[in-house]
């Protein structure tokens, strides 16, 4: 790099420095009664323990956080919210009580069932069944949509719906006593929100995937963590968490700019080819590498100054 190239870097970053200090101090004041503020959600309990990282946690603990109609609608309306959220750049997603999640909550589908019932026309059913499973797709793919990444904290039971639920989100750390199952042919369904489409790029292989997904079987952690299915194992619940919130500490101190079109790309290139995932960040990166986040963080790295301060989305 030029000199010249670094005295302009290193007036681009140090300029706005004190406006972007003022602006970089997370709202911490979660009362607000608004979609990422949490204040007025039945199924869920938003926090922010750390600047700009939020905890989202499933919260039917009485139920084993089985996933019913509320909770899939929910879930939709927070990672849309914390999408455009300034002050998060980073989502931990746990649960509270015993178990990450029981899968779908089947009352819901009992429910569900007595609505088909009261129409005898089968072009009905299937649009009530359409627009069902529809909602509940949206509600998963929230968390692959949210340009945040999300990271899952999972312990003991992640059933059916969660197992949709965790491969949606960026990373997965567990516990040694967490176990999995894909849990839907075993109520006489195929998996519809997403576990067959995203397991098997997440564990990256075909033949696990479809013997998991075909046999309903449970699996330990530490075959999850063999195959790809998460990334760390935590002896307890409280490690996990710190864990889990260490990491999105880490990530929310990167440049939000950076850190989204990262994900963006990443996800992008999973359903096209190299050239095309390398056209897509060319684009992107044709504006961002414009943005005062690049000139700050490079002019960082070079003069080993202290961590660079990165305004707000």
């Amino acid at each position: 790099m030029s000199l010249s190239r670094l005295n302009t870097l290193m007036k681009l970053a140090t300029q706005p420095t004190a406006i972007r200090a003022i602006q970089m101090q997370p709202q911490r004041n979660l009362s607000a009664l608004s979609p990422e503020s949490g204040g007025h959600f039945k199924t869920l309990a938003i926090s922010s323990p750390k600047p700009f990282v939020y905890h989202v946690e499933l919260h039917r603990p009485s139920k084993l956080n089985a996933i019913n109609k509320q909770m899939w609608m929910e879930i939709k309306e927070c990672m849309e919210g914390l999408a455009i959220n300034p002050d998060c750049r980073a989502i931990v997603l746990s649960a509270a009580g015993k178990h990450f999640t029981a899968g779908i909550d089947l009352n819901d589908m009992m429910n569900l069932g007595q609505a088909l019932a009261e129409t005898d026309d089968y072009a009905r059913k299937g649009i009530i069944l359409e627009r069902t499973i529809k909602l509940y797709q949206d509600s998963i793919s929230s968390l692959e949509q949210c340009p945040k990444p999300v990271i899952t904290a999972v312990h003991r039971a992640c059933i059916g719906a969660g197992v949709d639920l965790i491969t949606a989100s960026d990373i997965r750390y567990c516990t040694e006593d967490a176990f999995f199952q894909v849990k839907e042919v075993d109520i006489g369904m195929a998996a519809d929100v997403g576990t067959l489409q995203r397991l098997p790029k997440v564990v990256g292989s075909q033949s696990l995937a479809r013997e998991l997904c075909y046999t309903g079987r449970r699996f330990e952690a530490a075959e999850a963590h063999s195959s790809g299915m998460v990334s760390r194992l935590f002896p307890d619940k409280e490690s996990l968490l710190s864990g889990a919130l260490s990491l999105a500490e880490i990530i929310a101190s990167k440049s939000p700019i950076a850190v989204r079109t990262t994900k963006e790309n990443m996800i992008y290139s999973l359903e096209h080819t190299n050239q095309q995932g390398l056209d897509h960040i060319r684009l992107l990166n044709k504006l961002n590498l414009q943005s005062e986040d690049f000139a700050q963080a490079v002019a960082a790295q070079l003069t080993k100054d202290e961590k660079p301060v990165f305004a707000k989305l």
